[in-house]
């Protein structure tokens, strides 16, 4: 096999050219028919054969041949020849994999109050991370923190080649240029993608959150966490529509139609400001806004208010956390605030589906993961509300790391869509 073209940042390519700067390159939130991306997938969860690729992907065996000839030759994938066939005779029966473990991607997702940093293997698998608070005095110092702890970060993972990095962030994003928008970060032409580029010396994706949300339930497996070797699930290759309703701190909505995350060209749409009936002040001067009804630290302030929590926890103030303790060890008021949200996002999630109707309703977020005793009052709302027939619903098989998989999937996402010509302009 020849020598993976793929080099580390900061070097001079094979041909003795210094290494220029990385440019900032749209997210692909897509399922890709290019053939070389339809072969790797094949591979995501684990060895596969020549002839299992062919039979997956609907192309030919000479097409798949020369793919995995030239993916091997790039860098990404791998044979395995202590797992071919007993009997079998030549190089087209020895299965390949992605390599897993001579590089990896780095994913960020800026969020309102936390920032993740996470580094993935190939396969889309979180190797390790850390938190840090997300500034809040100024875009020019939190972008310049953030892209600081991303590199500090990178420089654990010596004994990997870094080979993309992927921004998932709430706000509008103009994904060809890494500019954000960012109104509760008060960020306004924030250029994350530029900087981060210009620090880590990588190609940098810059995705919307809830969008890139979506786009890890297309392209990503669901690893158990409980083992130790891959044993996934793999991403729907169902036809039709998703709607993808996530809520943390922020609430957001995005479309998936027949394998591709619809992306608005002018930034994603909102659900921040619809009526739930409450009477909780929005900012925008109306009462009982979703955002500020359901979110997580809206919800801990009226805990608070309540007395159902105190103000402060022994460490510092409290969190939503602290609301979900109390209502695991019994608190009736914590119970019935939990069960009154789980209410709300339950009509709230028909109506955003009795608009759409999609085929599938996918729930993303901690608002729906981080107490699972509510999720039975979030079933029963929607089943009352919901004006068109039962419809596929489920819970993200991401769970609590919706967040650091979105940052993963747009890391992920160009070499995904066209592996061969991601690993050219990683090669410089």
């Amino acid at each position: 096999m020849s020598t993976p073209i793929i080099e580390r940042p900061g070097t001079r390519t094979a041909t003795g050219r210094p290494r220029v700067s990385r440019p900032v390159v749209a997210p692909e939130l897509r399922r890709s028919d290019n053939p070389a991306a339809a072969v790797l997938r094949t591979a995501v969860t684990g060895p596969v054969s020549r002839d299992n690729a062919a039979r997956a992907t609907g192309l030919s065996i000479a097409t798949v041949n020369r793919q995995v000839a030239a993916l091997l030759s790039a860098g990404l994938l791998r044979e395995r020849p202590d797992l071919t066939a007993a009997g079998a005779v030549g190089r087209p029966r020895v299965p390949f994999e992605i390599d897993h473990e001579a590089y990896l991607t780095l994913g960020i997702h800026v969020g309102a109050a936390a920032t993740k940093i996470v580094a993935a293997d190939l396969r889309g698998r979180i190797l390790g991370g850390l938190a840090i608070a997300t500034p809040q005095t100024g875009q020019e110092f939190a972008v310049t923190t953030v892209a600081r702890s991303a590199k500090a970060f990178l420089q654990r993972w010596h004994r990997r080649t870094p080979l993309w990095a992927g921004v998932a962030i709430g706000g509008r994003v103009d994904p060809h240029t890494g500019v954000v928008d960012h109104p509760k970060l008060e960020w306004q032409g924030a250029p994350i993608g530029q900087v981060l580029g210009d620090v880590l010396e990588l190609p940098v994706s810059v995705a919307p959150h809830v969008e890139a949300m979506a786009a890890s339930e297309l392209l990503l497996p669901t690893f158990d966490a409980r083992r130790p070797e891959p044993a996934a699930d793999l991403p729907s290759d169902q036809p039709g529509s998703s709607l993808y309703f996530y809520v943390r701190e922020t609430a957001g909505i995005a479309v998936t139609l027949d394998g591709r995350v619809h992306t608005p060209s002018n930034g994603p749409g909102s659900i921040a400001h619809l009526p739930t009936g409450s009477d909780v002040q929005c900012g925008c001067g109306r009462r009982g806004c979703l955002e500020v009804t359901v979110g997580d630290r809206a919800l801990q302030a009226r805990a608070v208010g309540r007395g159902i929590i105190p103000a402060h926890n022994g460490t510092g103030g409290t969190t939503i956390a602290d609301l979900y303790r109390a209502a695991e060890s019994g608190s009736a008021g914590a119970r019935e605030l939990l069960a009154e949200r789980a209410t709300m996002l339950g009509q709230t999630v028909a109506l955003v589906r009795d608009m759409l109707n999609p085929d599938r309703v996918v729930l993303g977020g901690q608002a729906f993961t981080g107490y699972r005793p509510a999720l039975p009052h979030v079933a029963r709302a929607f089943q009352q509300s919901t004006q068109l027939p039962p419809t596929d619903i489920r819970i993200s098989g991401f769970g609590g790391k919706v967040q650091e998989f979105a940052a993963v999937v747009t890391s992920l996402s160009a070499l995904y869509a066209d592996p061969l010509a991601a690993v050219r302009r990683i090669g410089g």
